[in-house]
């Protein structure tokens, strides 16, 4: 009986307005294949049984996919919910940057004002930096996230505003204001600072009644470690054996540049209002978005807590986030009014949250990246590729086989896996670029590598079938020790060298560590990356500095501890 009324209102409706029907259909048909795209693109990328990612991609004002994959939490063995709260990290600067505009537009402060005006404790220089500096990174106030051990100890300890900003304001600029970009946790930190003053509000309290209460964000919270937060995902970095959880931070530390935390669905309101007006005026709003322009007439690629970018021919508003345990992105096509958020609870995943937002955006915009199916080959096809491909007369890629997958390498980078996806077609997991090899007359003789998803191929001409290796030698720990020290390959930017169980470790600011391998007692390389660096050891026997070789440069960089 109910399937003939259904039956029955279909009838008559068809009739009324039988052009609509088909449509309908079609456009039901089209949404499926669409999210069973946008499945395929996350399950491949975040494993069953690992931590995972929620992910939300909204299309004209209406979310066309909610899910999440992995595990929220892996010693309770709870599967990630869409609906649960993750820490966003820096994706927080986007808020505190809206904070300052709303307080602009209230009068209270302006962007162009310095920001002792508003701090007047803060050391004098201070008078030459605007607020505006601090929104766009160009302030040359150092990041105090990359002093030396900071992170591996400091982060643990509960600070007031006060004393956090304390860490870094003696420390000497790094350029004159406006002069360059470098990012700088600092100047956010200094930005919650200023909302503070001008607001009379803690910068918790701004964001929760001036921003998540208005906007029914009730599931976004300022981070706290002992408070009970409902769904909140546990996070994950890599460990010894596998996974392990995150490291202890206190929010206190991040601050208004990384302690916000929320759902996938909370920062989409979020966008709605922004975007919408709701929040700050379109003169704020273009303020916002506007690539700042530096004293010398370049332009950046960040304006204020949000960085406008192209997306295959696509204006995107892009931020992303990182935080102990934590990977997050997010990005919006205006035009399009396509909004995709990924967040992540899994630092260790090789598939960045960065490289599967802009894969679904690129879709949802109709405008999507190939996308390849693995197939298997076996390892007397792979190593019929191996060799040395030279693109120029300064950059050449290699090719090798290990552990039966084909990996390349090119000058200056590290070695990435590649995928078959035919006897001579293979693609990365990791980026948008895939490749094939040229044959003629049964021989291989070059390769063509489609940068990004490019629609035209780089040439590069094969010149040898066997890879160059490097062999490294046993040296005494005590010369090993000399080389322990921090050394600035540029303002803001070092390399820090450790000994740790007998092997020589380097680690630049913001990134991971790798083992410099000895071929002399003061030449290295490094295995994973195509760089080599050398000591400079004095007449008096003392290390002053070293060279970093990678890429055709030679950048040396003086020990500064």
């Amino acid at each position: 009986m109910r399937r003939n009324i259904i039956g029955y209102a279909l009838i008559t409706v068809a009739f009324a307005i039988e052009s609509v029907a088909p449509e309908w259909a079609h456009a039901q048909v089209v949404a499926a294949a669409e999210t069973s795209q946008y499945e395929k693109i996350v399950r491949s990328a975040y494993a069953a049984g690992e931590p995972g990612a929620a992910v939300l991609v909204a299309k004209g004002g209406e979310i066309v996919f909610l899910d999440a994959a992995g595990m929220a939490d892996l010693e309770l063995e709870v599967e990630l919910a869409s609906g649960m709260v993750f820490e966003i990290g820096s994706i927080t600067k986007q808020f505190t940057a809206a904070a300052i505009m709303m307080l602009a537009e209230e009068g209270k402060l302006s962007v162009s004002d310095p920001i002792t005006r508003h701090l007047p404790d803060y050391p004098s220089y201070g008078d030459g930096i605007t607020i505006e500096h601090l929104l766009t990174h160009t302030s040359g106030i150092v990041s105090y996230t990359g002093i030396p051990g900071y992170m591996q100890a400091q982060v643990r300890k509960d600070v007031t505003v006060e004393e956090l900003i304390d860490v870094f304001k003696d420390l000497p600029v790094e350029f004159a204001p406006g002069e360059r970009f470098a990012y700088s946790n600092s100047g956010y930190i200094l930005l919650g600072a200023i909302v503070e003053a001008a607001s009379g509000m803690s910068y918790e309290e701004f964001v929760r009644e001036r921003i998540f209460e208005p906007l029914n964000m009730k599931q976004s919270y300022y981070g706290c470690s002992r408070c009970i937060i409902p769904q909140r995902a546990s996070g994950y970095q890599s460990g010894d054996e596998g996974y392990a959880n995150q490291q202890y931070l206190s929010f206190t530390q991040p601050y208004a540049a990384g302690s916000l935390m929320m759902t996938v669905e909370d920062l989409y309101r979020w966008n709605r209002a922004l975007f919408g007006g709701k929040l700050v005026s379109p003169e704020s709003l273009e303020m916002m978005t506007t690539p700042f322009v530096l004293n010398g007439g370049d332009t950046t690629d960040y304006a204020y807590g949000l960085m406008p970018s192209d997306l295959r021919g696509h204006r995107a508003i892009r931020h992303g986030g990182g935080i102990f345990g934590f990977v997050t992105y997010a990005l919006y096509l205006p035009k399009e009014d396509v909004f995709v958020a990924v967040f992540s609870n899994n630092t260790a995943n090789d598939v960045s949250p960065n490289f599967v937002a802009t894969k679904l955006a690129a879709l949802a915009a109709g405008n999507p990246f190939p996308e390849f199916d693995e197939i298997t080959l076996t390892d007397e096809v792979l190593r019929r590729y191996v060799g040395v491909y030279e693109i120029s007369e300064n950059a050449q890629r290699l090719v090798t086989v290990r552990n039966g997958a084909l990996h390349t390498q090119r000058s200056g980078g590290q070695w990435i896996k590649a995928y078959p996806t035919s006897e001579n077609h293979f693609f990365y997991k990791t980026s948008f670029s895939h490749f094939e090899f040229v044959i003629e007359g049964g021989q291989i003789t070059g390769m063509l590598m489609y940068q990004e998803g490019s629609r035209e191929g780089e040439k590069a001409v094969r010149v040898s079938d066997e890879v160059p290796t490097r062999r490294a030698i046993v040296v005494d720990s005590a010369i090993l020790e000399r080389y322990v020290g921090v050394y600035e390959l540029q303002p803001g930017f070092d390399l820090a060298v450790s000994l740790d169980g007998g092997k020589l470790m380097a680690q630049a600011t913001g990134q991971g560590a790798f083992q410099l391998h000895p071929e002399t007692e003061t030449e290295f390389f490094i295995e994973e990356i195509d760089a080599q660096v050398t000591f400079v050891v004095g007449p008096d026997g003392k290390v002053g500095e070293l060279i970093l070789h990678q890429g055709g440069q030679d950048v040396r960089a003086r020990r500064k501890g």
